[in-house]
């Protein structure tokens, strides 16, 4: 198959090697087009008042990927390939393998899954790939299960457009204990700005977030397992995800409202 492959970390990123390289040795068409440094948390951006620049980067694959680094974002990313880059749209857009988890309510800032999701708004089913860990190094049993999956919807096409969102857990490979399928999770942080003074005297604030609780989601059956509840239980989790926000409790209450103008 045709696989277009990008992701949040940047071109030099072990996940993205990994997973580029493990595909094409499966005999896939790979090609590469990734931001060319860190663009962790950007969220679906896109580039509008800048030149987007893209550079051949093959040499840091394998020899049959072709592989550009972009200096916009990862959506950005895919964009650009569907539209001026690639001879013929691909079969599936993978983003990833992130270099930490994308769980629950992070898939909203992730730029790995929007990368992923860009796709899909281009019509093409897409999937997001990431290792719950910031320190592990391991990423080649996270890049055997993208092979197996996406041969997997080779032989058994998904039914309707839509991103999976996948997270492996970063353990020994026979610690795993499957893959299931998951409903997004809830994940609520306690931001903190840590206030700061720079050499020359001005202020300045640095976030971080301490997660808080993961809370329930009205809107999807409950008797099945949130992906923050089966990656703690060592599954390789796989999120089905869609880019319309619409809430349908929300439309359903809002219906029968008299609106005033």
């Amino acid at each position: 198959m045709r696989l277009l492959i990008s992701n949040d970390d940047g071109v030099y990123a072990l996940g993205i090697r990994t997973l580029a390289n493990t595909l094409a040795e499966a005999g896939h068409k790979v090609t590469v087009v990734c931001p060319d440094r860190e663009r962790s948390a950007t969220g679906h951006g896109l580039t509008l008042h800048d030149p987007i620049r893209v550079v051949p980067m093959d040499h840091v694959f394998q020899s049959d990927i072709q592989a550009w680094a972009c200096s916009g974002t990862p959506s950005d990313c895919i964009k650009l390939a569907i539209w001026a880059l690639l001879e013929e749209k691909p079969d599936f857009v993978l983003s990833g393998i992130n270099h930490g988890s994308n769980l629950g309510t992070d898939v909203l800032y992730s730029g790995t899954v929007s990368a992923a999701m860009e796709g899909v708004i281009e019509g093409i089913p897409s999937i997001a790939f990431s290792l719950t860990s910031f320190q592990a190094t391991d990423f080649q049993p996270a890049a055997d299960f993208a092979c197996t999956l996406v041969q997997q919807l080779e032989n058994d096409p998904l039914p309707e457009l839509m991103l999976l969102n996948v997270n492996v857990p970063a353990i020994e490979r026979d610690q795993i204990r499957g893959a299931i399928v998951t409903r997004q999770g809830v994940r609520r942080y306690i931001d903190v700005f840590d206030k700061r003074v720079d050499p020359r005297g001005k202020i300045y604030y640095w976030l971080s977030g301490e997660l808080l609780e993961d809370v329930e989601d009205p809107d999807v059956p409950n008797d099945v397992p949130t992906d923050v509840e089966a990656i703690r239980d060592r599954y390789i989790t796989v999120t089905p995800l869609h880019y319309n926000l619409t809430s349908p409790i929300g439309l359903n209450l809002m219906r029968h409202r008299e609106l005033e103008i």
